[in-house]
């Protein structure tokens, strides 16, 4: 009877344990990373999971311990963004276990510790088009952290591509080709190049026509604006000069008091003479 009560309280522990998560890896690209593993399943129930890391200093000088992640606490999805934490080019230790009410799996753990300087940097996604005799390159923005190194040349030469990123004039009819790649300081690693991109100028006589047509469009504005920027400046020329007073209220006579004050001294002078 004691055998049989001891078999069964320890079937009834490894019920209460639930099942560890599995392959536990991460993805990471562009600086971004992200926990994964494969799901717990109970019929019925929502499994949710937990994630702790440990860094380079954790694991060394203070103990070995782990640092729970509050942003991948009791979460109902099987993958974490553990970026934020993930903050030094060293190696990291991440772990997961399963919660279901007061039932718990053990840590699983990472195989392999992690060190972002082994991120997937990938080209930056780019525009390059045309302006006039100026070329023009568009690059997606990838944060803060981000640089890149940009290389063009005339098509057919690309043995002399330069890195300079504004190129002063572009040859009249000539077509340019571009291309980037991803640079990050904080692990100093670049990404591959971009596939090139290659556009053409325009001919020299176009440019020439549209140069005519900017100019004799703003031939035609200016002479359409003058006469206004004249008569304006002549009113306000008169203004400073000559400002315009309005009497008060008190000094304006009207012509009919005038008529009748007038009226009124000629009588009086008349009596007067009489």
């Amino acid at each position: 009877m004691l055998i049989f009560k001891v078999l069964q309280s320890s079937s009834g522990n490894e019920e209460a344990l639930l099942p560890a998560p599995q392959n536990i890896s991460i993805l990471s690209t562009n600086m971004k990373h992200f926990l994964t593993w494969s799901p717990v399943t109970v019929p019925g129930e929502t499994v949710r999971y937990s994630i702790e890391f440990q860094g380079e200093y954790e694991r060394d000088y203070a103990n070995e311990i782990w640092i729970p992640i509050s942003e991948c606490s009791l979460i109902t999805v099987t993958q974490c963004n553990v970026t934020e934490d993930i903050s030094a080019t060293v190696p990291y230790n991440l772990r997961v276990r399963a919660n279901l009410g007061s039932r718990s799996s053990k840590w699983s753990t990472l195989k392999v510790l992690f060190n972002r300087i082994t991120t997937f940097l990938t080209p930056p996604v780019m525009e390059v088009s045309t302006d006039g005799y100026h070329l023009l390159v568009k690059l997606e923005d990838l944060g803060p952290t981000f640089q890149f190194h940009i290389f063009y040349w005339r098509k057919g030469q690309e043995n002399h591509a330069a890195s300079v990123v504004h190129l002063d004039t572009m040859e009249a009819g000539a077509e340019y080709c571009v291309k980037a790649q991803t640079y990050v300081e904080a692990i100093n690693r670049s990404s591959n190049f971009s596939q090139a991109q290659c556009v053409r100028g325009l001919p020299a006589s176009l440019l020439f026509a549209s140069a005519s047509m900017v100019s004799f469009v703003g031939f035609v504005v200016g002479v359409l604006t003058l006469p206004f920027l004249a008569w304006k400046m002549s009113q306000t020329f008169q203004y400073s000069c000559c400002p315009v007073v309005v009497l008060p209220d008190t000094l304006v006579i009207s012509l009919s008091s005038l008529l009748f004050l007038g009226c009124c001294i000629f009588t009086g002078r008349k009596r007067l003479s009489e």
